[in-house]
């Protein structure tokens, strides 16, 4: 045998291992100086950005429209449109379209309707929903919508509530309907604590509100999944909201956002002090700008006056009082989310460890504890469940914007024909080459409440809610007075300077003057650069090792969430803590909200036999539709075809043809068969008749397959229209 048969083939040479060593260890060096030289520039970042009064984030250029600090109640937000230069020309041309076409006596297509979006006031400020091209914003302007967003400033308005801030936000969306007359009520897309937000507008004014979009929005804030959803535990264990009104005394009344902030960094430690420093200085030749970018509104820490932070943790955090129908925006004023009458859709996921889908969506379960009430009541509501997304990732991410995004802004109009009931929507497909299908499958009740381990967990933070109000009220009693008496702006103005998450900024800028060097450092590197090759072992070595912090933090953390969990456990079901923190509505039934309309039976039993021609028409489309348990756009499609080109349905307004399909699907779902028995009342002449079952047929078939559902559903129809005698013509 020869010695180099011998010769293992997996050990470098010792030459080869030296030469990789030294490669290593410059781009290491050199990697490390770009690293230090990207910190001194996200604090100059910061900065730069507090100089010029913290603007939004936005790629998009954009036009004031309302300044709602100039309002007889200002608050600090303002309404823009976005001057995107397709958009405003494409709704120009759309918007004076319908004035011809109203002039004319008939509108064959209403303009685009516009689209709200609203970012969160948690902590950051405003822009990440339009921070780059693929964003919500983005995918907006490329369907043609005119594109509204409602930005806010970094001081709060003296005396602001949460209350003033809803009705300027109101008052944002009635001026939006003015300027589209001719167009369907706005869309309203909420991210985060701007979806729930966005909720009580849409409640309080469903007269003004079109479909509304909850991006990773918690409006259930006590569900969760035992062992996983340890967020929601922290405000228990630190005995409720007066720490919060503490910290809002310390500020002078105003509560500083880098607190919350600061919350959201603790929950991942991997990704807070590894992970997304690590992706910098791996990629350091191309990741500096995308996090620069994003450091800049993440690092944007914004105020909230003391009423408005104390209203947010007492009546929705720890108070849950949003998915009960108990929360008082205003004196005599109570949300109910019942009140929403156009469709919702609430976009989780999986990977989201800030509002988990049982945050998001168990609120459904409240307010409609079955899938009949949800019909009766005349809703839609739609849910999509993404598999890993974080929370960011929800309305930040560029995937998930040309994805998601994009298909749920594509089926605006479609959503509005969708039958009362609760509805998945499911995205398939590959963005990249463009081919995404999407549908919408009817679920019930029981398919939300299968994502949680049950409610009973929830029950211990109604003593929760109980011992905060209880510690709050001590310490507004004999601490407040003291704790206001010792601050001042200044004393205010000194502990937000010292926050940490601001002095790391401050500290790693050209404000520290031994920093100064750096930048011709970093200088010398970039034009001596010389990154190491990626089959080197020392770089395999470097990528273990970065697996191996990702792990041990994420043991650390899982240890840490078990003890919170345990803590909160330990405490909150302890007997004697029952006792003196028995909640005063303890004992009565917590049930659903009342229902808007106890008449709407009667209304529904009224129009049976009325609307003529139209509403047989459109009660047979939506007849056979319904019975799609599964409704792709294809069978949207088909029925547009079929309206636009009708005799009778094409010389309907938009508008009200949608507002006749909603009404004709809750007649079919109070009694499917009392409602094709009468389409011979609305629908007399044979020729109609056998045009409308000819119709029946050709919504049957629009996905091409027959199913004996659709066949029996047509038989009823051929019935109902006096024409058993007559062959069908599928077979």
């Amino acid at each position: 045998m020869k010695n180099s048969d011998m010769q293992p083939t997996n050990i470098t040479p010792a030459g080869d291992l030296f030469g990789h060593l030294v490669e290593y260890t410059t781009d290491a060096m050199q990697r490390s100086i770009l690293y230090a030289d990207a910190m001194r520039r996200r604090g100059n970042t910061y900065i730069e950005h507090l100089k010029n009064g913290q603007p939004p984030v936005l790629t998009f250029k954009y036009e004031m429209i309302l300044d709602a600090r100039e309002f007889k109640k200002p608050v600090n937000y303002a309404l823009v449109r976005i001057t995107d230069r397709r958009t405003d020309q494409r709704t120009q041309a759309e918007e004076e379209a319908g004035r011809r076409k109203k002039l004319r006596g008939k509108t064959e297509r209403l303009p685009k309707r516009p689209i709200v979006i609203i970012d969160p006031r948690a902590g950051h400020g405003p822009g990440i929903g339009g921070s780059k091209r693929n964003s919500e914003i983005g995918m907006a302007l490329e369907h043609g919508y005119p594109v509204y967003f409602i930005l806010f400033y970094t001081n709060p308005m003296p005396g602001q509530t949460l209350g003033d801030v809803e009705a300027a936000e109101a008052r944002f969306i009635e001026e939006i309907v003015k300027l589209h007359p001719y167009a369907d009520a706005p869309a309203i897309m909420g991210n985060c604590q701007a979806g729930w937000a966005a909720a009580l507008l849409c409640a309080d004014r469903p007269d003004i509100t079109g479909p509304l979009i909850l991006n990773g929005a918690p409006l259930s804030y006590w569900a969760g999944i035992e062992g996983t959803n340890p967020m929601r535990y922290k405000g228990g264990l630190s005995g409720g909201s007066w720490m919060v009104s503490l910290l809002s005394d310390l500020g002078n009344g105003k509560f500083d956002g880098a607190n919350l902030v600061s919350n959201f960094e603790g929950l991942n430690p991997a990704n807070t002090i590894w992970t997304k420093q690590y992706n910098v200085y791996k990629n350091i030749d191309e990741e500096v700008e995308r996090y620069l970018s994003f450091e800049k509104w993440w690092g944007g820490f914004f105020l909230m006056n003391s009423e408005e932070i104390e209203f947010i943790v007492n009546n929705l955090f720890v108070g849950n009082k949003l998915e009960k129908g108990e929360l008082e925006i205003r004196p005599g004023t109570k949300i109910n989310l019942r009140n929403i009458e156009s469709p919702i859709i609430v976009f989780a996921s999986q990977g989201d460890n800030i509002t988990p889908p049982q945050q998001a969506l168990n609120w459904i379960t409240k307010v409609h504890p079955t899938t009949d009430s949800i019909k009766k009541a005349g809703q839609v509501i739609i849910y999509i469940i993404h598999e890993d997304i974080g929370h960011l990732g929800i309305f930040v991410s560029a995937g998930v914007a040309q994805k998601e995004h994009k298909e749920i802004i594509a089926s605006f109009d479609m959503i509005d024909y969708l039958p009362p009931g609760l509805y998945e929507m499911v995205i398939e497909g590959d963005i990249k080459t463009g081919d995404i299908d999407t549908r919408f499958e009817e679920r019930t009740i029981d398919d939300i409440l299968a994502m949680d381990d049950g409610t009973q967990d929830e029950e211990n933070f109604s003593t929760v809610d109980r011992m905060s109000e209880l510690l709050d009220n001590h310490y507004k009693l004999y601490c407040r007075p003291w704790v206001r008496f010792w601050s001042t702006e200044l004393t205010g103005e000194i502990s937000r300077l010292l926050h940490p998450l601001r002095l790391k900024r401050y500290m790693l800028s050209d404000i520290n003057p031994f920093l100064r060097p750096l930048q011709y450092a970093a200088s010398s590197v970039k034009a001596n650069r010389k990154p190491v090759k990626a089959d080197n072992p020392f770089v395999e070595f470097e990528y273990s090792f970065s697996d191996f912090m990702i792990k041990w933090l994420n043991q650390y953390r899982d240890a840490r969430d078990r003890r919170i969990e345990w803590k909160f456990r330990a405490i909150y079901e302890n007997s004697l803590v029952q006792f003196f923190c028995l909640p005063v509505s303890a004992g009565e039934e917590n049930g659903a909200p009342a229902a808007r309309d106890g008449g709407s039976e009667d209304k529904r039993w009224a129009a049976l036999e009325e609307g003529g021609v139209a509403a047989g028409l459109i009660r047979i489309m939506m007849a056979v539709a319904r019975k799609n348990y599964i409704i792709k756009r294809r069978l949207f499609e088909v029925g547009q075809e079929i309206a636009s080109t009708h005799k009778v349905l094409s010389k309907i307004r938009p508008a009200q043809f949608k507002r006749i399909a909603r009404h004709q699907a809750q007649i079919l779902q109070a009694d499917e068969d009392a409602a094709l028995k009468a389409l011979g009342k609305l629908i007399k002449t044979k020729e109609d008749r056998a045009e409308a079952l000819s119709i029946a047929k050709r919504i049957a078939l629009a996905d091409g397959i027959y199913k004996d559902e659709e066949r029996t559903v047509v038989d009823k129809i051929q019935k109902g229209l006096g024409l058993s005698n007559l062959k069908s013509a599928v077979k």
